[in-house]
């Protein structure tokens, strides 16, 4: 990475570390919040999909299980409401990394439909799960979580600071996986698996992990969520939505590249948030949000940042073929400039 792209992203986290201060309206700062979460999610699930090519339609199920992990542990262990409770994210991490373990181990024998379609089942068992073990989940009634004690315009910093910590902490994770040897096996898997094998890659193994991994990112963002929220009921912690919330947003800004699905995460969530909280309650944002997906989609097929990069690819390329071709113009006048001089001597 050149030092111009360094000192850009450096300067992109310090507008995002003083942003609540400069922004300090609440309705600002939740609109950044969930933007925050669902880039982090998107980021995560692009780890998986953009570097394998596994389209997973279920690892929503790690958010809801992250988010019903963080419940128990405060309910169980009696914790209290405050920054404590974000020392458990990373446990809560763990315990969803955990399960996708041998879900993934059962789901990665298969391929293409037949994967999705299991990664679809596995969503919707872990809501089943989560309606009838009543002991455990509380069932429809769903379960509270402790209230943390700020109030007014400051409630939404500290998970502002939290959503921005998981950010750069999965985008960090996905930069080093593509740059790593390990991401370059999980791309020959995506192009093509059978040869990967052939050349010697484990290929189930490469899989595992990258199937683990965004689990581990989106428990924690579960965690955050419903923490934030401050009750979980399962039908919004496996959420079907989520999935195919985090599939538009890798597709939008760029599948398989690091930026991209941040950049979609941030854009697309943001402007849903900004037209539910302006727009009342009648849906009508609904539509100005299918009409921006519908344009990028139309405008930006392969995404924001590989369109972005093939456009300045294409302009750099005509700027050096234009400079190729007046050099020898220049050349041949310059030329023919000296043997008029020698003429006329």
């Amino acid at each position: 990475m050149t030092a111009i792209k360094l000192a850009l992203l450096g300067l992109l986290l310090a507008v995002a570390i003083v942003f609540p201060h400069l922004f300090g309206n609440a309705t600002v700062t939740l609109v950044a919040f969930f933007a925050l979460l669902y880039a982090t999610m998107a980021s995560a699930w692009n780890i998986l999909a953009g570097y394998t090519g596994y389209y997973s339609l279920g690892h929503a199920a790690f958010f809801g299980i992250g988010g019903y992990a963080m419940a128990i542990l405060c309910q169980d262990y009696t914790i209290q409401g405050g920054y404590g409770a974000f020392y458990l994210l990373p446990v809560c991490g763990l315990i969803a990394a955990a399960f996708a373990v041998p879900l993934g181990i059962i789901t990665l024998r298969t391929r293409r439909h037949v994967f999705v379609v299991l990664t679809i089942a596995m969503l919707f068992i872990g809501q089943l799960l989560a309606f009838n073990l009543l002991g455990l989940t509380s069932g429809s009634n769903g379960m509270i979580l402790p209230l943390p004690p700020w109030i007014g315009a400051a409630y939404n910093i500290p998970f502002y600071y939290t959503a921005l910590a998981l950010l750069v902490l999965t985008m960090s994770t996905s930069f080093w996986i593509r740059r790593s040897r390990f991401g370059l096996s999980l791309m020959a898997i995506r192009d093509d698996e059978d040869r990967a094998a052939g050349l010697g890659i484990n290929t189930w193994l490469h899989k595992l992990i990258a199937f683990v991994v965004p689990a581990f990112f989106l428990g924690m963002v579960g965690a955050t969520y419903f923490y934030f929220q401050g009750q979980i009921e399962p039908q919004f912690a496996f959420n079907p939505l989520d999935d195919l919330a985090m599939a538009l947003m890798s597709f939008s800004g760029g599948l398989g590249t690091v930026l991209g699905p941040v950049l979609g995460g941030l854009l697309i969530e943001g402007a849903q948030q900004y037209f539910a909280l302006t727009s009342g309650v009648g849906g009508n944002y609904l539509i100005l949000y299918g009409a921006l997906f519908l344009a990028v989609i139309l405008l930006m097929p392969r995404g924001i940042i590989p369109t972005i990069a093939a456009i300045w690819s294409s302009y750099r390329e005509k700027r050096n073929d234009q400079q190729a071709s007046a050099s020898p113009g220049e050349a041949s006048n310059s030329e023919a400039l000296g043997v008029a001089e020698g003429t006329s001597r």
